[in-house]
């Protein structure tokens, strides 16, 4: 597998600049790409990228998407004067040309077609280019929206005729729709494109009727386009996680891309002019850890929008951060999405369900009276910022939303642990693979802390021996010197409880346990310190599902990895409701789920608990040990295997937890009517 996070920039970039007065357009400026520079710099993340040039993007690169004659008036302005220019950019929507714009364009196609080629010759595993102008507002024939080249389009086209390319997934998470994108691939069924934006039933910019959800694609493109509306301003964390969850992270794992292309505006996050949304920065940490987990890692991050400064600086950064592969910052704010949030989701997954095999049982229905509609929008609209914990009052308090975002980075960054992943010698991992070997503790110090504290669990020697390296590698885990672990236990189900008990008592809050197969020791979980998920083939005697113990009957479908259903419509929604301290994932015997299956949950879930994760596994299951230990060095993504789509007992097994508990757990909330 291919390794290294590539950073594209060149300073020529911010010569394209605004001459003259003019309110729209003069956000667009040059600080946005140099001060993201300074601030990757501040955080010493350019030294830790790979650099790769840019390059001019060639003229028959450039017509892969646009007309000759759109090509010929760009060129054309490189000798022309200010009136001329001011001339020329008044037939365009929202656009300004500098006697430089057209050889900064070039610039912005050929930094993305760069980032294309480094990760698809595997000179890197993923990367981000810092370009401008932005790209995804442009058309075939027009510039749009401060856009010239429709960088990501080209892109998309250029990989689909140079790497033969078949599936090509594009989210576009800017706050603005990407019609220009959209235009260009809306018959194409190769190329899936996601956008969210801000639409406010088509009053918000660009203002389109085809923004809206039931804009699904033309022709063989239809079911290949999904536009998510966000109905009023004061979106956050929660509403961008629920989006993940609930529409694109399934779609994309039934489309199974060959690359990603992310058309990253950051002017949907906090602070924004432009947006008006309540997203911090760790949000596009943990969005582009979804991402990093499809196509073989193949990710590629294009700047598009971003017009607070510190915003957007702060949000390239933890993006560059988490392409790198370090932790991921806890998610900050309330985890539950808003009701406009849940029924702009409900709706897209009505539009889409004809298309895609994951919606075929699932329960979907139009909601046409939507709580934003008419006095409510204008109600909802005249309040720009909903309230957040900082209790910022506008987008015009550039000032206070700096402020704010100077501590809230203080308190959501952390010291990156030295060690990676620590196992014992007994794992045998050592030999293959880069683990830290941790010394057990010895004999006299586990009896004594086992008499102390978990006498009534621990009756069997071979238990009590195997606990010597799970408390050594859980209490360096606790102690924040390792980040995550591996051990073996010939009990699996005694050494989770223990572990269980052991991070309770170190001081943890809240410990999420996902334990796959039979448990015989099921711990005490009423006092919410601990939540456990049992994914069982039957349900155990004596034990039903409460608040925090979860019982997931499962079998996996043995043609392939049906579990995607299961871990994005529930597990990980129910998870990140509860914001664990230390995700615990143990695998105990007679497991239901294949090798793949649990690859899927160590993926996911890594972006939970400050990336501190523990894993338990049964001291028979040497393959399972490598694969897992792999997922947690970085070493290589695991596999996943074949999508399944889910049958209707197992859709209809989730809708029934998902209804049970999306009350306690509200990133469950998909639908409408609750």
């Amino acid at each position: 597998m291919a390794s290294g996070t590539a950073l594209i920039y060149d300073e020529e970039m911010t010569t394209h600049k605004l001459l003259w007065s003019d309110p729209i357009c003069d956000i667009e400026v040059p600080e946005r790409l140099s001060s993201s520079y300074e601030q990757l710099k501040c955080y010493h993340l350019v030294e830790r990228c790979v650099h790769v040039p840019a390059r001019e993007g060639s003229e028959e690169e450039i017509l892969l998407v646009h007309s000759s004659e759109h090509l010929e008036v760009a060129k054309s302005t490189q000798t022309m004067n200010e009136e001329e220019l001011k001339r020329v950019s008044e037939n365009y929507d929202a656009f300004f040309f500098h006697p430089n714009t057209y050889r900064c364009a070039r610039l912005a196609v050929g930094a993305t077609l760069q980032l294309v080629d480094a990760v698809m010759t595997g000179k890197v595993c993923n990367g981000m280019a810092l370009v401008r102008p932005p790209g995804h507002h442009s058309q075939r024939n027009a510039a749009n929206g401060f856009c010239l080249f429709n960088n990501v389009a080209i892109a998309a086209a250029y990989a689909k005729l140079k790497y033969g390319l078949q599936r090509i997934l594009i989210v576009d998470w800017d706050v603005h729709h990407g019609q220009g994108t959209q235009y260009t691939f809306e018959e194409d069924p190769s190329v899936l494109y996601f956008s969210w934006h801000r639409y406010e039933h088509q009053e918000f910019w660009p203002s389109l009727k085809e923004s809206d959800y039931d804009a699904v694609g033309l022709g063989k493109g239809k079911g290949f386009n999904v536009n998510l509306p966000w109905n009023k301003v004061g979106m956050g964390n929660s509403d961008y996680l629920a989006a993940f969850f609930h529409v694109l992270l399934p779609m994309a794992f039934e489309f199974d891309p060959e690359l990603v292309i992310v058309s990253s505006g950051y002017d949907s996050g906090i602070g924004d002019p432009e947006g008006q949304m309540n997203a911090t920065p760790e949000v596009f940490a943990h969005l582009t850890h979804f991402l990093m987990q499809l196509a073989n890692g193949k990710l590629c991050v294009i700047l598009e929008g971003g017009y607070h400064l510190k915003s957007l600086a702060e949000s390239v950064c933890l993006t560059v951060k988490t392409l790198l592969g370090d932790p991921i910052p806890q998610i900050t704010g309330e985890m539950a999405p808003c009701l406009s949030a849940v029924e702009s989701i409900q709706n897209v997954r009505a539009a889409h369900k004809p298309y895609w095999k994951w919606l075929t049982y699932e329960d979907t229905s139009f909601l046409q009276n939507l709580s934003t509609k008419s006095h409510l929008l204008k109600k909802a609209s005249s309040n720009p910022f909903m309230e957040h914990e900082s209790k910022i009052a506008n987008s015009n308090e550039t000032v206070k939303v700096e402020r704010f975002l100077e501590l809230h980075m203080k308190n959501i960054l952390f010291p990156v642990p030295p060690i990676k992943t620590a196992a014992a010698d007994s794992t045998g991992l050592v030999h293959f693979l880069p683990v830290h070997l941790v010394k057990e503790m010895d004999k006299t110090e586990i009896k004594a802390l086992v008499s102390g504290f978990y006498a009534d669990l621990v009756k069997e020697d071979e238990t009590l021996l195997s606990l010597g390296s799970i408390l050594a590698i859980l209490d360096k885990i606790l102690k924040k010197e390792v980040r995550n672990g591996i051990a073996a236990s010939p009990t699996s189900d005694i050494s989770a409880a223990v572990a269980l008990r052991h991070s309770v008592r170190f001081g943890l809050q809240r410990v999420l346990c996902i334990f796959v197969g039979d448990m015989q020791i099921i711990p005490n979980t009423e006092d919410g310190k601990m939540l456990i998920i049992h994914i069982c083939e039957k349900e155990q005697s004596g034990k039903t599902s409460s608040k925090h113990y979860i019982s997931l009957n499962w079998k996996e479908d043995a043609e392939g990895n049906d579990f995607f259903s299961a871990v994005l419509g529930f597990i990980l929604p129910v998870a990140y409701s509860y914001q664990p301290n230390l995700t615990l994932i143990a695998v105990g015997s007679n497991r239901n789920l294949e090798v793949s299956g649990i690859s899927l949950l160590f993926a996911l879930l890594q972006g939970l608990a400050e990336s501190r994760i523990f894993a338990v596994i049964k001291d028979t299951e040497i393959n399972l040990m490598r694969s897992v230990a792999k997922a947690l060095v970085g070493a290589s993504l695991p596999p996943f295997g074949v999508y399944v789509p889910p049958t209707q007992e197992k859709v209809n097994k989730i809708k029934t937890l998902r209804d049970q508990f999306q009350q306690e757990w509200k990133m469950l909330q998909c639908s409408g009517k609750l």
